[in-house]
């Protein structure tokens, strides 16, 4: 349905080295079914983007400043991979913050390949099924979590995936999943 999401505000979390494909199909998926969707990140401006971590892929403009932004203002929010975007956000005082804040409140969380690595910093990721990237999943199981190895996992509020490969059925869930609290409220 194009407007399952009407209404809904998803703030998608990201910084310098982000995946392209990562940030832009989720994100086109949200907007795809009615969701406006809202780029925060740890500084002004834009953001640069990756292909593979390796290959530079353009640029992101920032709506505005994580350090600045309140979850009561979204009804979702995203993690895109990469290695370095997650890897800059767990070091960030004020983005660890916003994510373990968001994961309290029980509103959607989605997050692909090294995204949860901020799950993990925000102390989140404990007694959570979750997937990920090959090379992050030991991270994962030293935070307490029960990694599986699967295309999506959902754990209750929480929708996570391996890698681009499986952007389709992560977008695809997410909406899904949003829908589901739309019909809850």
């Amino acid at each position: 349905m194009a407007d399952e999401l009407n209404g809904k505000r998803i703030a998608i979390l990201a910084a310098d080295g982000v995946e392209r494909v990562e940030l832009e199909q989720p994100r086109q998926a949200l907007q795809d079914a009615g969701a406006t969707t809202e780029l925060l990140s740890l500084h002004e401006g834009e953001i640069q983007a990756r292909n593979n971590d390796l290959d530079a892929a353009g640029t992101f403009s920032v709506d505005a400043l994580v350090k600045s932004a309140s979850v009561n203002d979204y009804d979702g929010l995203l993690l895109p991979g990469g290695t370095v975007n997650p890897d800059q956000l767990r070091m960030d005082t004020d983005a660890v913050a916003f994510v373990r804040d968001f994961m309290g409140t029980g509103k959607p969380v989605a997050s692909i390949c090294h995204g949860p690595w901020t799950l993990i910093e925000a102390g989140v990721a404990k007694g959570r099924t979750l997937t990920s990237y090959p090379s992050i999943r030991t991270d994962l199981r030293n935070a307490g979590a029960n990694v599986v190895d699967e295309e999506v996992a959902r754990d209750g509020n929480l929708i996570t995936s391996r890698s681009p490969d499986d952007l389709p059925a992560f977008s695809s869930a997410f909406v899904e999943l949003l829908g589901q609290e739309g019909e809850r409220a």
